[in-house]
């Protein structure tokens, strides 16, 4: 039986996303091998919001809500309905199906927060929960939390692109090993992968053959690719009996400070997910929901230009690893890398804060996302193009440096 102590050390936050300022360095000294490389600071652990600016009109969208007073800041648990209308109707055509504002949509603190309620709405102690490794790196950890059994199911990115993907025979074997519930996310996080058409219909006919909810975030879905196909599981003809799609502005428009997320699907789940977020947060911030307004309506050719840009910067990037004999796979969608380090004579918690402290970049291993990848890291490349460049570069530097 798992102990409350066992329950918060599932939600370890050490080496999470944003955290690494709070690490000691201290001890590094002893193991430092020569000086400081020279650079601009650059934070891989999250995206740059002044290098890439939030959406045009979010700060006033947020200034109209402060000035509805009371009756913003007090919304429905479940969002402002004239809000959530509008939302309903853009995301419903961005997904390929129509979604009841009433009864299918519930507007969440964040994704992060979204994933949360959905999975509290889905799993209780000793459910069995399929989960792809590597995947965002809260899925595991929720799942932990609220007392299920993950069902691991692999991940192929790295070899040819037609071969990617979930490891469908796998994830058969878990549902028909009792898995209730799958959570996954399309574009992966952190490899950029976007599941193919023919994956995601096999993954929507075997949830609906199995009787299994599926939870899907597609957070980074707009951010795709020159050539890239994107395929929504709720477009599918089958369909699971209970599905919840995860969005929300977040990286890909640098609104993540605004702290707002969607989840759209099922009615019975939405409800359960709006009670646990009575108790939990009431509501997602009553002014910041304002800024809604501007997703999906964003200038014309404002997307195109924000997707074209991180385009070239993960190019040069690849470049940049490929030249040096990094396995790094290309992100179809995001703006995630994931590269494979070389052998290292230091283990990958003490080399991630030996960059930070003797290279001045953060980012975030590779254990995060899947226990095994104790060989990887991610970097989020929604930085200034040219910072972002050398950043890579002294961390190849560094890889010299420490290699066995």
């Amino acid at each position: 039986m798992m102990t409350l102590e066992d329950k918060f050390k599932a939600l370890e936050t050490e080496n999470a996303p944003g955290q690494e300022g709070r690490q000691s360095v201290e001890d590094l000294d002893t193991v430092m091998r020569g000086d400081k490389l020279d650079g601009v600071p650059v934070d891989f652990s999250h995206g740059d919001v002044d290098a890439f600016p939030p959406t045009p009109g979010s700060a006033e969208a947020w200034n109209t809500g402060f000035e509805k007073g009371a009756k913003q800041a007090y919304t429905e648990y479940r969002g402002e309905a004239q809000i959530r209308e509008g939302l309903a109707n853009r995301l419903g055509r961005f997904t390929g199906r129509a979604i009841s504002a009433d009864t299918e949509l519930i507007i969440t603190p964040g994704t992060q927060g979204a994933l949360f309620l959905a999975l509290g709405a889905t799993v209780a102690s000793g459910t069995k929960v399929a989960v792809i490794e590597p995947d965002y790196f809260a899925n595991r950890k929720l799942v932990k939390f609220f007392g299920g059994d993950i069902l691991p199911i692999p991940l192929h990115y790295q070899g040819v692109s037609s071969e990617n993907g979930p490891d469908l025979n796998r994830l058969e074997e878990a549902f028909k090993g009792g898995a209730n519930v799958f959570v996954f996310s399309t574009p992966n996080n952190p490899t950029g992968l976007v599941y193919s058409p023919a994956s995601i219909e096999q993954i929507s006919s075997l949830a609906e053959q199995y009787n299994v909810t599926v939870i899907v975030d597609q957070l980074y879905s707009r951010m795709l690719y020159s050539g890239e196909v994107f395929t929504h599981l709720r477009a599918c003809e089958t369909q699971p009996v209970k599905l919840l799609t995860i969005m929300g502005p977040s990286k890909t428009e640098s609104l993540s400070g605004f702290r707002l997320g969607t989840a759209f699907g099922t009615s019975d789940l939405v409800d359960r997910m709006e009670r646990l977020q009575a108790i939990v947060s009431l509501r997602a911030a009553g002014y910041n929901q304002s800024a809604l307004d501007t997703w999906f309506q964003e200038p014309s050719g404002w997307m195109e230009n924000r997707v074209h840009e991180h385009e070239a910067i993960r190019d040069d990037l690849l470049k940049v690893f490929r030249k040096a004999g990094f396995i790094t796979a290309k992100p179809q969608a995001g703006s995630y890398l994931f590269p494979k380090l070389p052998p290292l004579g230091v283990d990958l918690y003490t080399f991630v804060r030996l960059l930070r402290h003797q290279a001045a970049v953060t980012i975030t291993p590779g254990t995060e996302f899947a226990p095994g990848s104790n060989d990887s890291i991610r970097l989020n490349f929604s930085q200034d193009h040219a910072a972002a460049i050398e950043a890579v570069k002294r961390i190849i530097k560094m890889t010299e440096i420490y290699s066995k």
